[in-house]
């Protein structure tokens, strides 16, 4: 059973920047995608960044610019640097991951924002952007 633990996630003010962190107790070393989904109350889940072990990463038309993913291979670990936050970036965001061979070309494909295509997923960190 993988295992997903996100952190980071606090009150910040516009303007401001947070990293989220997600360790897995998977070595990611191998053909996987892993992305940071967020959800804000009553609204639905939605992809904002992912990076498949191809190589390639896929960004939300909303954060593009503002957010990178990257990973640690060593550590077991995926961030999330989160810069110039909006209010609107408040949500709860959580860390996913899927190791397959097919899942190490997700974001080529187009599928790694999707929520569907991923099997293990976090707890969630909250993010709270306030004006």
């Amino acid at each position: 059973q993988v295992h997903l633990v996100e952190s980071g996630g606090e009150s910040v003010q516009a303007g401001g920047s947070l990293r989220l962190s997600c360790s897995t107790s998977e070595y990611i070393g191998r053909s996987y995608c892993m992305a940071w989904f967020r959800q804000a109350p009553g609204k639905e889940r939605e992809g904002v960044a992912g990076i498949d072990s191809d190589g390639s990463t896929s960004y939300a038309d909303s954060v593009k610019g503002r957010f990178t993913i990257s990973e640690d291979n060593a550590k077991n670990t995926l961030y999330l640097q989160m810069n110039s936050l909006k209010p609107e970036d408040t949500a709860m965001y959580y860390c996913a991951a899927e190791f397959s061979h097919w899942a190490g070309t997700y974001c080529s494909g187009g599928y790694c924002l999707s929520s569907s295509y991923f099997s293990y997923w976090g707890q969630g960190t909250q993010v709270t952007v306030s004006s």
